[in-house]
């Protein structure tokens, strides 16, 4: 494919202009002291690191270095991705936009404060386990009901695949396609009260906001 390839941090940063910094949290200062001197103005360093903040990155950067924190998701993998990005203070509204497009073929992409990046990691990047748990969940109870899971475990995947289709293409906020589906006295009413009473609702608030304390964790070592 043309692709050069290189085992050297400082050969990557004197050949590109646009680097990706796709390194655990921890390896984060040990690599931007190896190549810091390499940086210039001229410079796009983009960094994947969960927690890492813009100030830190900055820190131990050269003055005035271009940076952007992101944090993309595993269906990126498929094209279906969430990314959310944050701009450094030398980084434009240009370079920002830049970026947004070449990344747009990951799925969605959106720019927004800093603020927001551990939100979207714990909305988003952890959202997805969280779905993949009930998808599991809604398969075993077909299973409980008499459905062989291969086929139980294919029909909730289409499903959760379609509401979101549903969600991202029609525009609808998700109460007014719940009520499209919940017919009074129907199967979804007795449903939809079942998971009420087991607490969906502030389960799923609580798993959002536990990963997010956790990538704020993260951030402050």
């Amino acid at each position: 494919m043309g692709v050069v390839v290189t085992h050297s941090n400082e050969e990557v940063v004197q050949h590109s202009r646009l680097v990706f910094l796709a390194v655990k949290p921890h390896l984060v200062s040990t690599v931007l002291n190896g190549i810091s001197k390499h940086v210039t103005p001229q410079h796009i360093l983009v960094s994947i690191a969960a927690g890492v903040t813009l100030e830190t990155l900055e820190q131990l950067l050269p003055s005035r270095s271009c940076v952007i924190r992101m944090m993309p998701n595993l269906p990126c993998m498929l094209q279906e991705g969430a990314v959310l990005l944050a701009c450094g203070a030398a980084a434009s509204q240009e370079v920002g936009s830049m970026l947004k497009n070449l990344l747009s073929p990951c799925g969605l992409v959106e720019v927004g404060p800093e603020a927001w990046i551990d939100a979207h990691t714990g909305l988003s990047g952890s959202g997805v386990a969280f779905a993949f748990v009930f998808a599991e969940a809604l398969a075993d109870g077909a299973v409980k009901m008499g459905m062989p899971s291969s086929l139980a475990h294919r029909i909730a995947a289409q499903t959760i695949l379609g509401a979101g289709l549903l969600l991202r293409d029609t525009g609808k906020h998700p109460a007014q396609l719940r009520a499209e589906v919940c017919t009074p006295g129907g199967t979804t009413a007795y449903g939809l009260h079942a998971l009420e009473k087991g607490g969906i609702r502030a389960a799923t608030v609580d798993a959002v906001e536990a990963a997010t304390e956790r990538a704020r964790e993260l951030g402050r070592r």
